[in-house]
């Protein structure tokens, strides 16, 4: 376990996206999988259930990390991808697309690379009405709606299989916390790889102990419910779409 792994975001997240994962795509470790953004490679270690992980992210700094700890990832643009055609039977796309300018050339470009019959998991931030300090220290450009993904992922020509919003417990307090806060100064300083040459990743707000152990609890199980069915609102999206065989 990595140090991201203790925060109730990064584990709630993980839990989600691989229990819809896991029932789509076998986790054999037979597959090519690519992870698109990879930073510092936080999720080789949950990716690599389904194969062998490579990464690529346009920041070297992160990128160093990912080295140090062993991991194949080399510097690129999604949206200029420097891989061969149909070369993954998984892309994973977490957290990243809201990032690029053109989400539909980094879009395109996961099609490219994935092989036919092969799959592509999407996370994205929910609803342009939360945008929030959070959204700038990421130096995000939208968030979505789950419409607005499915239309995209159609037009470049993927099949949606499954999508949904995740964290819809949390959905109220953390939307009665962004409308709060906004307009004054009770944002938290986080330091951020776009801001602050000394970090390597964005910095998760910090829960105490106890209450990150709640949270945590909330959303392990909310994740078990998101094995067979999607949820109507939350903070983030979670899609799995497939380019077709044939």
């Amino acid at each position: 376990m990595i140090e991201e792994d203790k925060h109730w975001w990064f584990a709630g997240r993980t839990w989600s996206l691989l229990n819809m994962l896991d029932r789509v795509v076998a986790p054999d470790g037979s597959k090519r999988v690519l992870d698109i953004g990879c930073g510092a490679g936080n999720m080789f270690h949950h990716l690599n259930r389904y194969g062998t992980v490579v990464g690529v992210d346009n920041n070297p700094r992160p990128l160093s990390v990912a080295r140090e700890r062993g991991y194949e990832v080399q510097e690129g643009s999604a949206e200029d991808l420097p891989l061969d055609d149909e070369s993954f039977d998984l892309v994973s796309l977490l957290d990243t697309v809201e990032h690029c300018d053109d989400d539909m050339a980094v879009l395109r470009e996961c099609y490219r690379v994935c092989a036919p019959g092969g799959h592509l998991v999407v996370t994205v931030p929910a609803f342009m009405w939360l945008w929030s300090h959070n959204d700038v220290l990421n130096a995000h450009k939208r968030r979505y709606t789950t419409g607005e993904l499915a239309d995209k992922l159609k037009r470049v020509g993927f099949r949606v299989e499954r999508m949904t919003y995740n964290n819809f417990v949390l959905f109220p307090m953390a939307a009665g916390l962004i409308l709060m806060r906004r307009g004054t100064e009770q944002e938290p300083e986080l330091a951020s790889p776009h801001f602050d040459d000394e970090s390597y990743q964005v910095e998760m707000e910090p829960a105490p102990p106890v209450l990150n152990a709640i949270l945590k609890s909330i959303t392990w199980s909310e994740s078990q419910f998101l094995r067979w069915i999607n949820l109507p609102a939350g903070t983030s999206i979670i899609c799995i779409a497939q380019r077709p065989a044939g």
